[in-house]
């Protein structure tokens, strides 16, 4: 059974908006109106989703049209699609969210509070991992604390932050894996995050799929070889195979 017809939403002059959030796409066509459905409520809260397709050929395009304010093309690569995504937002508050992963409730007031008055505040939220196995479980417990002793967040844990602290960033790097890294570094010289303990789900799908154990071992090694100088590019080429 399909999503019903999405809700019509009134469309906000940017004076009124409170945040704008980012989605970037790939062939997401069979999971985007499901992802996009869930932010109905923040939406009519006053924030716009912008998504950002980077090239699919599955029509992610048109079935996320229905479900968000608008859709931007750009060429393929998180980086890119999260910088074309920024560059077409109109608030002064981004958020980038994963097309598998799910806000909780009060995810919006949560940020507001987060970046407060703060020109270069940003953060991300706790994660957890849609899956009953107790090892997944741990395995989000061990994410979360990672990110907290090191300042450095994920995509998965859904990064916020002001337009100021995105632009003194200089954007999300171009490449196309790491990008997450890459700019938590970047931001945590203008700011230490705000890392809430508030989780978002995101999919177990890859770990179910390739084994837990091998995908820990994998980011590990790919996160260990990226710090140590590895070309992103080869190591998004071993993350894809």
């Amino acid at each position: 059974m399909g999503l019903e017809r999405p809700p019509l939403i009134p469309v906000l002059s940017p004076s009124r908006l409170r945040l704008s959030i980012i989605v970037p796409a790939l062939n997401e066509a069979a999971g985007i109106a499901a992802c996009l459905a869930a932010l109905t409520g923040v939406r009519r809260a006053g924030c716009e989703v912008v998504v950002v397709d980077g090239g699919s050929s599955d029509g992610t395009a048109a079935a996320a049209l229905p479900w968000c304010d608008r859709v931007v093309t750009s060429e393929r690569g998180r980086g890119v699609q999260l910088n074309a995504g920024a560059a077409a937002a109109r608030t002064d508050r981004l958020l980038f969210l994963h097309a598998d992963t799910r806000l909780p409730e009060g995810a919006l007031d949560a940020i507001e509070d987060a970046l407060g008055r703060a020109p270069y505040a940003w953060g991300r939220f706790d994660v957890a991992l849609d899956s009953p196995r107790r090892l997944l479980r741990v395995v989000a417990c061990m994410m979360n604390l990672r990110s907290r002793l090191t300042g450095i967040a994920t995509g998965d844990q859904a990064m916020f932050m002001t337009r100021a602290a995105f632009d003194a960033a200089g954007g999300f790097p171009p490449i196309p894996l790491m990008e997450d890294v890459a700019m938590s570094t970047r931001l945590k010289r203008l700011a230490a995050p705000h890392c809430l303990r508030m989780r978002v789900s995101t999919s177990a799908r890859r770990w179910e799929a390739d084994g837990a154990w091998r995908t820990i071992v994998l980011m590990w090694r790919l996160r260990l070889a990226y710090f140590l100088g590895a070309d992103p590019a080869d190591l998004a080429r071993r993350y894809r195979r």
